[in-house]
């Protein structure tokens, strides 16, 4: 019995997590005709991130605005996934990501740069704490269809460390330039 009640302590206490900003990206307002007129309800769009390099994304359909919100939070800490940033402000690499007919482009940016995209890509970039990004969105401007976009392409990122390890390399020598290799032994 007590085994029960700490592990509901524990995930109460996981739910709670204060660690998580939360920003509604979309708001939706959807109807039914029924025998005696229109049932309205609402679906939401809510990205969630720690803004130290997770976000993810959810969707919630209710009645009711709040509860609708409600669903989409949690769904969106569920979905959580983790992107590798360069110094906790920048992308790695440029990146593209596609979904459907959306596309987003992210490149890199020097420091103070700022982040320099539109709507809901301009929502990721904050929830996952990137400080520094250029993004473009070219096709589908649909909210949910850029976010997955966006998520597809932060999974490709690849940080350098991982790169090493894949190739069974020092991290060294993936950063080092070649260029500047040659012009160093001669």
């Amino acid at each position: 019995m007590a085994e029960r009640e700490h592990r509901r302590d524990r995930r109460d206490s996981r739910d709670e997590n204060p660690e998580f900003a939360d920003r509604l990206v979309a708001i939706n307002r959807v109807s039914k005709t029924v025998k005696g007129g229109k049932r309205f309800g609402f679906a939401a769009l809510v990205v969630v991130g720690d803004q130290r390099g997770r976000v993810g994304f959810g969707k919630g359909k209710a009645k009711e605005v709040p509860e609708a919100i409600r669903k989409a939070t949690e769904q969106a800490k569920r979905s959580l996934v983790r992107v590798p940033l360069r110094d906790g402000r920048t992308l790695h690499h440029d990146i593209e990501g596609r979904h459907g007919a959306g596309k987003v482009v992210m490149r890199t940016a020097v420091a103070g740069t700022g982040i320099i995209a539109g709507g809901p890509m301009r929502a990721v970039f904050e929830m996952l704490g990137i400080s520094d990004v250029v993004a473009k969105s070219i096709g589908s401007q649909n909210p949910y269809n850029m976010i997955r976009a966006t998520l597809d392409g932060l999974k490709q990122e690849a940080s350098p460390r991982h790169v090493a390890q894949r190739r069974g390399k020092k991290v060294a020598d993936i950063l080092k330039r070649p260029d500047v290799a040659e012009v160093a032994e001669a």
